[in-house]
């Protein structure tokens, strides 16, 4: 489990305004991975994704929380984990914040499963170019 005050200390350090929520994200997060969710974390990229109208969303895996990533969009950032999908497709959830990160072959998009909108479409890490 991501200690709050490390997790804290992590966004803070990135200048992200969602400090606090990305702290409180993880630390709700302390469920054990399943193997299915660990195996589907393998295949996450990492990194910089170029998304539409020149935005870019970030992920990085989280030091000491196998499976765990943690997104940045919008001086936000979200503590994600992988969901099993019956389409193959890559999926990281933040249950808590309602945030989506789907990935497929050629594109990832961001959504708001509260809401039922994308955040963010068209992302492309340079794996999927």
């Amino acid at each position: 489990m991501i200690r709050s005050s490390t997790a804290a200390a992590i966004a803070a350090c990135l200048g992200l305004v969602g400090a606090s929520a990305f702290a409180q994200s993880a630390k709700t997060s302390a469920k054990p991975l399943s193997p299915s969710q660990m195996s589907m974390a393998e295949r996450v990229y990492t990194g910089e994704a170029q998304c539409d109208a020149n935005q870019k969303v970030h992920v990085q895996a989280v030091h000491g929380k196998p499976g765990t990533f943690m997104l940045k969009f919008k001086n936000k950032a979200y503590a994600m984990v992988p969901e099993d999908t019956t389409t193959g497709a890559v999926r990281l959830e933040d249950k808590k914040a309602g945030v989506v990160w789907l990935q497929i072959a050629n594109k990832s998009m961001l959504m708001n499963s509260k809401i039922g909108q994308r955040m963010v479409d068209g992302c492309k890490h340079p794996q999927q170019a």
